[in-house]
């Protein structure tokens, strides 16, 4: 895999691929935070904008990213604010000389008000109504998030790719195991349904604007680049922040909301925990994997360290005690 995927996406030729799709740049180009893609967003001749994505190489397939844009076009056709891909040529997903790329509307906003009742309840309302569309049918071929994907494959790949010091190599991936079974404990024991996610729903990816009941008002859902299959809760949890009785709240918030659309089923909320445990050891691995890509190292400087494994170490031990607790409830 080329370590420098990126190297000849030079202004120029984000430009020229632009152009190749009827999208004429004037030169205004701002990079976006983006880590796993490179984004942009570019002004027009006709003085508007739009956001540019250049896909990562052999991160997923064509197909792969077009049943990403295929469920963010289906939810945006039921009028839910999702930033749905343009359609330019007759296609959404693009080729230009080496890239992969996708425009979008620019749409603005800030982070949302996570201790706002009304705000959560807003939001749960949308969560409620993308999972309402997501468990009408199931992805074909975006992988599924379970403990294969996010837990045992990343630490396979993390002991054998030399990241580890070697001190702590032994410690870590007995803590992982323990880790582990706590997750595969409470993924048995749970007779719950998977369906379409947007995956990654964190409220760095859900842009607020003002507006009231106006089109633009309210919560827009950005970059469903990490869409897989998996449980309701995983588009819940990460929302969640604070000591237990703030994070009781503000599930209960989200749950308002999303309960006026579909019924979300309580024995979920057990798995809070184990997918947290999951996303752990999964972003260590996310992380290591992109390392020669030069932008990590630059934004990551800590990761790698004694301390960091260390640290790692420690937060799942936390999580092994963290498992073994109630779950939250609303």
């Amino acid at each position: 895999m080329n370590s420098r995927p990126y190297e000849n996406l030079t202004p120029d030729a984000v430009l020229d691929a632009l152009e190749s799709v009827g999208l004429r740049g004037d030169g205004r180009m701002l990079t976006l935070n983006s880590y796993e893609n490179r984004v942009f967003q570019v002004g027009l001749e006709d003085d508007s904008y739009i956001v540019a994505k250049f896909y990562r190489p052999a991160r997923w397939s064509d197909a792969q990213i077009l049943e990403d844009h295929a469920f963010s076009l289906e939810l945006s056709g039921r009028e839910i604010p999702v930033v749905a891909p343009l359609e330019l040529k007759g296609a959404t997903l693009h080729h230009f000389a080496d890239s992969r790329f996708a425009a979008f509307a620019r749409r603005g906003g800030r982070p949302p008000e996570l201790e706002d009742d009304k705000v959560l309840e807003w939001i749960g309302r949308f969560l409620g109504r993308i999972h309402a569309v997501g468990a009408t049918r199931p992805f074909k071929l975006r992988p599924e998030l379970n403990v294969e994907t996010f837990g045992t494959e990343p630490r396979d790949w993390l002991l054998a790719s030399g990241m580890i010091p070697e001190d702590l190599k032994d410690t870590w991936a007995t803590t992982v195991d323990m880790a582990l079974q706590g997750v595969l404990h409470q993924f048995q024991i749970r007779e719950t349904r998977t369906i379409r996610l947007h995956g990654d729903c964190h409220a760095g990816n859900i842009l607020w604007t003002e507006g009231g009941n106006t089109a633009h008002g309210g919560p827009h859902f950005v970059d469903l680049d990490d869409a897989r299959t998996g449980f309701a809760v995983q588009d819940l949890w990460m929302l969640l922040s604070g000591e237990r009785r703030q994070r009781t709240v503000q599930l209960s918030g989200l749950l308002e909301g999303y309960e006026q659309f579909r019924a979300f089923d309580r024995r979920e909320l057990a798995l809070i925990e184990p997918l947290r445990t999951l996303r752990l050891i999964h972003y260590s691995a996310w992380l290591a994997r992109r390392w020669e890509d030069p932008i990590f190292p630059i934004n990551f400087p800590w990761f790698g360290s004694s301390d960091y494994w260390k640290g790692q170490i420690q937060m799942l031990q936390d999580q092994c005690e963290a498992m073994a607790e109630e779950p939250l409830y609303a």
